[in-house]
């Protein structure tokens, strides 16, 4: 029996993907693995029970990442799985940043009371939300992962010229692009040639603040900045200032903080990206079935700390193995096995950052195996699956 702790409200439709052999509850104290969606979990004590923690989402900022990877959890996301969701508030978005909708709406409310007169006052007034079309503008994605490839073909069916900026583009993501998209190696040509801009890259180092007063500079004018990736991946102080000298003709994010809230030119919606039943069933769905092959299988699916490893599992007993990525550390595990009297069968084993995974299906018997295997030097982590 597993025990998994959800620290959010996770769909049912995912949940169900457990089976019987699993028992999930917001309290527990002693999990095998956590299902998490945006919940906090930086200042949480983690249990040595715990061997994963599956986000059911994209960004994973609220998991303590270095701190899973020294413990030997493995950390998975949900890659994808709200992609489309995304997509269809990026389009709302690149829309309304061009015309005065919400403004129009607005604006149309007040004429209430006015009976008749109301068409003529509609008429009378328009004008002031005006806006242009985005066929034939051209729409430059920064990112080309699962959401801007989305966005980048969308947007190339409303008839919009697309270039596309990505340094890690895989070639599956490639064949996936539309034809016409133009992809560029050089941020400055996204800056330079687009009418609108939508950003979809993860938050890190490389990339905090990557619009800010310098790449402004380099961008058209009255361009309009799309932002649902992440808050940090832009300069607010630098944006508002874009807009007052009417570099900036707008700019759309979904996540609302105090600085910009009700500032002119600024249109934040309150974190709406992937609210919606499809991509939360989606991502339940997605996450429950990472921790279960993890948990009954060893296989590593979708994970952002350790490499991954996706090995159907056997009749045969499994050793999975956790540990630093050392040169001679699969020899002194198979080493210690030999010594132990257990036959190696098949092995797996990848690397990924500073940090390796090992898959090693056996014979013979296991008794105490892990115990041993642990004290190998650069082992962090033992599991015996039989």
């Amino acid at each position: 029996m597993y025990n998994v702790l959800t620290l959010n409200k996770i769909a049912k439709i995912g949940l169900a993907q457990l089976g019987d052999n699993y028992t999930a509850s917001d309290n527990m104290s002693n999990p095998d693995a956590v299902l998490v969606r945006s919940a906090a979990m930086h200042d949480m004590e983690l249990p040595e029970s715990l061997l994963a923690i599956a986000r059911a989402g994209a960004g994973t900022n609220n998991i303590p990442i270095d701190k899973c990877s020294q413990q030997g959890i493995v950390v998975f996301n949900t890659p994808g799985a709200n992609a489309n969701a995304v997509k269809e508030l990026v389009l709302a978005g690149m829309l309304i940043s061009s015309r005065d909708v919400l403004g129009g709406i607005e604006w149309a409310k007040t004429l209430k009371g006015n009976g008749d007169q109301v068409g003529k006052m509609v008429e009378k007034g328009k004008s002031n939300f005006a806006g242009p079309e985005i066929k034939g503008k051209t729409l430059g994605v920064i990112g080309l992962g699962a959401i801007g490839l989305l966005v980048a073909n969308a947007a190339v069916a409303l008839g919009m010229n697309v270039v596309g900026y990505d340094p890690f583009l895989s070639a599956e993501g490639a064949a996936k692009l539309d034809c016409t998209v133009k992809v560029t190696d050089n941020l400055d040509d996204i800056f330079a040639a687009s009418d609108y801009i939508t950003i979809h890259v993860p938050l890190n180092p490389s990339t905090k603040e990557l619009v800010n007063a310098e790449s402004i500079a380099k961008m058209k004018d009255s361009v309009r900045i799309m932002n649902f990736a992440r808050d940090g991946l832009v300069n607010s102080t630098d944006i508002l200032a874009g807009i007052n000298s009417g570099k900036i003709a707008a700019y759309v994010t979904d996540f609302a903080t105090d600085d910009i809230l009700g500032e002119k030119g600024v249109i934040a919606l309150p974190h709406l990206g992937a609210s919606t039943p499809e991509s939360e069933d989606n991502c339940a769905v997605m996450a429950a079935n990472e921790i279960k092959a993890y948990l009954e299988t060893g296989s590593i699916i979708n994970s952002v700390n350790l490499p991954n490893i996706n090995a159907a599992k056997t009749n045969a007993p499994r050793v999975t193995v956790i540990h630093t990525n050392a040169d001679d550390i699969l020899s002194k595990l198979t080493a210690k096995l030999g010594e132990l009297g257990v036959a190696v069968e098949n092995v797996q084993s990848k690397t990924r950052g500073s940090y390796g995974y090992t898959l090693l299906d056996v014979s013979g018997s296991v008794d105490g195996v892990d115990e041993q295997l642990k004290a190998v030097e650069g082992v962090i982590r033992v599991r015996v699956i039989l």
